[in-house]
């Protein structure tokens, strides 16, 4: 998120204060229950509080840099919001009518029309993106244009997919899982309370409209059916699976692993040596390959034949994170020429989309894939909110190379993405450079990830391979207990 994390973080706990946040058991305009329920209408009641939104939400515009002529609140919560910004800033405001008056002019639209203009959209929470949608389809219908909106509160069910589909990007102020870790924080919530909502959402995913080429989207294939609920054999036979993602999600399901170790040691010798001995017990070996002391071309060889005598896939932990032009040449050659033996790789999204574009001209005529990292393990981490968006939407543009994340919980609902999460060990914790560590159920069962990463948890062991078969059965465990039928 770009606006100072204070901020933000300071107006949840503001809305918390004023009950705009309430935890219990509520319906939403959907008919969908919900354990928590964010109620911004009693902003009105709070002129400070209104006027800090207000300020929030100007910031955001500026930002973003977004350009529109007038700007329009979704009747009613956002319309003093827009009053205010509108009347601070000096910008054109246009009011949409909920329905059209039987007298006078009969408008669906007051204020002063110019057809071709565009109009931002505010609003003040948003569940499916409905409400959006239904303004912009009014504003488009009088000849505005509407390309952004704006939102307070993003329940992250679905609405910043569903409007990207109808060409609307949604700029959040604030997230719902962003909402739960400074309620956490703060001791508002204790950790059940957060999981259980999070667990609402993550299963509770909306969006179901159309495929990135305007088609309707196969009923097997349709975002609202939850990525949990289907067995990795049944993901890796959807027709818009990346090849390397079914490859990989037919290798989990063979060898019922969803296990990929991360191999962290300087020697060339005891990598191999790690790759073969725990290869049967593995679905991907996860390198940082410029650690090694005594690195040769020959490693890469070597290892691309233990992945296929054990069948695993290698992935080459670059985190590449410079412009498309550079990481072509960082991909492709150099000392280590990872394109060469490396199934997948994966970068940061701050350079923007030019960097897959970059090692997709690579990647993508050899057969490889890119995940993307929309969050990160480590205490402190900027990867969040605004950035995890960012990736969300930049892997559903470029899905024909990027197969998927490295984050810390299921992000997106649509199955062909496989989500892998880091700082995974038998107990949950962390170490003095604020490396966060997860449970293996906590991550697959609770948290809707696919493949635990796991480091330290199998290389500090006695006995590496007693550990890796630990922790396989373990993941595989959570795996088929989120099913709901053993050993599927």
């Amino acid at each position: 998120m770009k606006m100072a994390n204070g901020s933000v973080g300071s107006l949840i706990l503001k809305l918390h204060d004023v009950n705009a946040v309430k935890f219990g058991e509520y319906k939403l305009k959907s008919g969908m229950m919900t354990p928590i329920y964010i109620d911004l209408r009693v902003l009105v009641s709070y002129p400070a509080l209104m006027n800090q939104v207000s300020c929030l939400i100007y910031q955001r515009m500026q930002e973003e840099d977004l350009r529109f002529d007038s700007v329009c609140g979704v009747p009613y919560t956002a319309l003093p919001l827009a009053t205010i910004i509108s009347s601070k800033h000096e910008f054109p405001m246009l009011i949409r009518r909920k329905e059209a008056k039987d007298y006078g002019t009969k408008r669906l639209v007051e204020g002063t029309i110019h057809e071709g203009e565009t109009c931002l959209i505010i609003e003040d929470t948003v569940t499916t993106g409905t409400s959006i949608l239904e303004t912009a389809e009014v504003l488009q219908k009088v000849g505005l244009k509407v390309t952004d909106a704006i939102v307070v509160m993003d329940r992250k069910q679905g609405a910043a997919e569903m409007l990207a589909s109808r060409g609307i990007r949604l700029h959040p102020i604030i997230s719902m899982f962003n909402l739960l870790d400074v309620l956490r924080e703060a001791q508002r919530i204790d950790s059940q309370t957060a999981q259980n909502v999070r667990n609402f959402i993550l299963d509770h995913h909306t969006f179901s409209a159309k495929a990135g080429n305007g088609s309707e989207v196969p009923e097997k294939q349709q975002c609202v059916e939850k990525t949990t609920q289907l067995s990795y054999a049944d993901r890796a036979k959807l027709s818009n699976v990346h090849p390397l993602a079914s490859k990989l999600l037919t290798i989990m399901q063979e060898k019922q692993s969803n296990l990929c170790v991360s191999a962290d040691v300087t020697s060339s010798e005891e990598l191999l040596q790690l790759a073969d001995s725990l290869g049967p017990s593995i679905c991907l070996l996860k390198t940082h390959i410029d650690i090694l002391k005594d690195y040769a071309a020959a490693v890469g060889h070597k290892l691309q034949a233990l992945a296929d005598k054990h069948n695993f896939l290698i992935f080459e932990d670059r985190k590449f994170a410079d412009i498309g032009n550079t990481v072509k040449h960082q991909y492709e050659g150099g000392l280590y020429q990872i394109s060469s033996w490396s199934h997948i790789v994966n970068a940061h999204v701050v350079p923007g989309p030019g960097v897959v574009k970059g090692l997709c001209a690579v990647g993508k005529p050899l057969g490889r894939g890119c995940l993307l990292i929309a969050q990160m393990s480590s205490q402190g981490s900027l990867a969040c909110g605004d950035y995890t968006n960012a990736a969300l939407q930049m892997a559903v543009e470029q899905s024909d190379f990027v197969m998927g994340f490295i984050c810390s919980s299921k992000i997106c609902p649509r199955p062909e993405f496989i989500h892998m999460t880091p700082g995974v060990q038998m107990q949950a914790g962390g170490d003095v450079l604020g490396q966060q560590y997860t449970t293996p159920e906590e991550v697959i069962f609770n948290k809707g990830s696919d493949v635990i990463i796991v480091g330290r948890g199998i290389l500090e062991a006695p006995d590496r391979l007693e550990a890796a078969e630990l922790y396989r059965k373990m993941g595989w465990e959570a795996y088929t207990k989120r099913l709901g039928q053993s050993g599927k």
